[in-house]
């Protein structure tokens, strides 16, 4: 396999060029609608890998949430400090998250798959450590375990993934609890969608394995049986919190 390319540079070349292709009609925008009923009314929340802040961490803001982005490239940044001069935008490795505060969501969409599949474990329980009790994530990752490439901007890029399974028991052992798991959603471009939840308590037990699976909460609607579309794994339910069409 080919060295892993230096996604930082990439991106760092690629930023007005990615910004620029950088789909707007938010198809993002069902998955937001769960995650945000989630997260207390303005609460703040973290974008990881923001980009140019366009269109996700926008969304964020018109809804009423503070958010704070961070991004290693800091062309990325520069776009996004522009067009919201009030947010917080924060240039970091998100292996090396510690931002010393804690967050009523996070959302990590298209960027957390950057990682190796040993850095991904390393960076689920820093995510649990910066979410507020209560307070939800969203990521976006392949839907199976394996390695990929793609390009951005003409330069190669490259993707990882856990398993189902992985990605179920590494959340739980964070104490995060599975509300809804998607593989390749046709309505998300084909995106694979994890949606999870921190424990209410601030103290989670050693044992938060042992929490209650993919429910659907108040005002999501009926969860739905997905087979064939949801990827069965011993640790993940195969259903899905159905989603909202309409995005207010």
């Amino acid at each position: 396999m080919p060295p892993r390319p230096d996604h930082r540079a990439v991106y760092e070349a690629a930023a007005a060029a990615f910004d620029g292709t950088r789909d707007r009609r938010l198809v993002e925008g069902a998955w937001l609608a769960c995650f945000l009923a989630l997260v207390a009314d303005g609460a703040p929340v973290l974008d990881l890998g923001c980009g140019a802040g366009e269109p996700i961490a926008a969304h964020l803001v018109a809804a009423g949430h503070p958010v704070t982005g961070v991004d290693f490239a800091p062309a990325m940044l520069a776009l996004a400090r522009s067009r919201f001069p009030a947010e917080t935008w924060i240039e970091a490795d998100m292996r090396n998250l510690d931002l010393g505060r804690r967050f009523g969501g996070i959302v990590a969409w298209d960027s957390f798959f950057h990682l190796t599949a040993d850095e991904q474990r390393a960076l689920i329980p820093r995510l649990a450590g910066h979410l507020l009790p209560g307070g939800a994530l969203l990521f976006t990752a392949g839907p199976d375990a394996g390695e990929a490439w793609g390009s951005v901007g003409g330069a190669p890029v490259w993707h990882a993934s856990l398993s189902p399974a992985g990605y179920a028991a590494g959340l739980e052992a964070s104490g995060l609890l599975l509300r809804g798991f998607l593989a390749e959603d046709p309505d998300c471009a084909g995106r694979s969608v994890w949606l999870a939840r921190r424990r209410q308590g601030d103290r989670p037990s050693a044992r938060e394995r042992a929490a209650a699976g993919a429910r659907a909460p108040a005002g999501f609607g009926r969860a739905r049986n997905l087979a064939g579309r949801v990827r069965p794994a011993a640790a993940v339910p195969a259903v899905v919190l159905e989603k909202p069409r309409a995005i207010g």
